[in-house]
């Protein structure tokens, strides 16, 4: 009996920017696919090829932006599945740039699986119109989320649509040694808070910069003296850093802020969780690593995203980041500080849920890529 051929996959999603949630979901999706398909080439679409291969040493890395379209046909002609996702990648006025790749490799036949992918806001025509298009083609389509499919069914999309959940909850935490914490300025013996912020931009364009700062900043100021803590501050992307330091610069008690500065990895950032007493944030997988090791978490939603990890994980929302209301949001700070012990176990049971939700889009991908090896074992007509 002949060994069955080894498959080329390549994954296109919004990797090499050095956003860790970005990072954290193709780890998660790699983790997986290694699994799933040990002896796979497996060939990664990036921004940044560089920082890809330096933290996947087992993977090619190859750039998408500013690659011709012959570049990338013959490249693509490689391949024996193209993998988009995870991740939110589908929203106005950037799906179309992903698109471009995917209709090149859809012009050779080449099938295509949307893996737990994040869609919207999408009210723009062209990008709606590409998607519902392009998409249509899938052999299969999985979202991370109801908000996803809600917005993919907007578009007149007729495929079978699998909700699954967010590739970073198949993640494993790696050891953050409390050593480290000291190293960035963070003292001992007290109690820490984690902070998230982000910039305004597409995905946020409705936030006020001065006003969010503020807002945080007596999120802040409250938590140092209701609890006597320390705020860390955790940058899930570099641009996070001049924002933190914004928001520190309307706190009163900003000697009891700190910054976390260091290059870490999505394992690591999720082992540091674990430090934490409580997390408030902004950032998804801030909160989606605070939710899976156990931290106390109040998420702070500025997108449809955020609800949709709030309602899963039956935890408090409100909008008040957007609207600058402190009021509600610090009574739900204070309410969530009296009443984390009393949520913890339900929390739990809800992560393992949308845990198990993940691995769901390994099952879909085990049937896609099991469909293809028996399609090609045929044309090569080994038996």
């Amino acid at each position: 009996m002949t060994d069955a051929p080894t498959l080329t996959i390549g994954v296109l999603g919004s990797y090499g920017g050095r956003n860790l949630g970005d990072e954290a979901i193709l780890t998660g999706l790699l983790s997986d696919l290694r699994q799933l398909e040990p002896r796979a080439r497996i060939i990664v679409f990036s921004r940044n090829p560089a920082h890809t291969a330096l933290a996947h040493p087992d993977v090619e890395a190859v750039p998408w932006e500013g690659v011709s379209r012959a570049d990338s046909t013959v490249l693509l002609a490689e391949l024996d599945l193209l993998i988009l996702g995870g991740g939110g990648i589908l929203y106005n006025r950037e799906a179309r740039r992903y698109l471009r790749v995917v209709r090149v490799a859809q012009e050779r036949g080449l099938p295509l699986l949307t893996y737990a992918v994040g869609v919207g806001p999408l009210s723009d025509g062209i990008d709606t119109g590409m998607v519902r298009e392009t998409l249509a083609g899938a052999i299969e389509v999985t979202v991370r989320d109801q908000e996803s499919r809600m917005v993919l069914e907007e578009t007149g999309l007729l495929n079978p649509i699998t909700v699954t959940a967010d590739p970073a909850f198949l993640l494993e935490p790696e050891d953050f040694p409390e050593s480290w914490l000291r190293e960035e300025g963070v003292p001992g013996g007290k109690r820490l808070v984690g902070l998230s912020v982000r910039e305004p931009g597409r995905a946020a364009e409705r936030l006020d910069v001065d006003g969010y700062h503020r807002l945080l900043a007596q999120i802040a100021d409250f938590l140092v003296h209701r609890i006597d803590a320390y705020v860390l501050f955790v940058p899930m992307e570099r641009d996070d850093i001049r924002h933190s330091h914004g928001v520190m610069s309307h706190m009163t008690a900003s000697e009891r802020g700190r910054i976390l500065h260091g290059d870490y990895s999505p394992r690591q950032i999720l082992g540091m969780m674990r430090h934490l007493d409580l997390a408030v944030g902004m950032r998804l997988h801030f909160l989606i690593f605070a939710a899976m090791v156990g931290t106390p978490f109040l998420p702070l939603p500025y997108a449809g995203k955020v609800f949709d990890l709030a309602q899963r994980l039956g935890v408090p929302a409100l909008r008040g980041v957007e609207r600058e209301v402190e009021g509600p949001l610090l009574a739900e700070v204070d309410q969530l500080w009296d009443e984390r012990e009393a949520r913890a176990d339900e929390t739990a049971r809800r992560v393992a849920e949308v845990c198990e939700q993940a691995r769901g889009t390994s099952q879909v991908t085990r049937g896609v890529l099991d469909s293809i090896r028996s399609r090609t074992l045929t044309q090569a007509g080994i038996q």
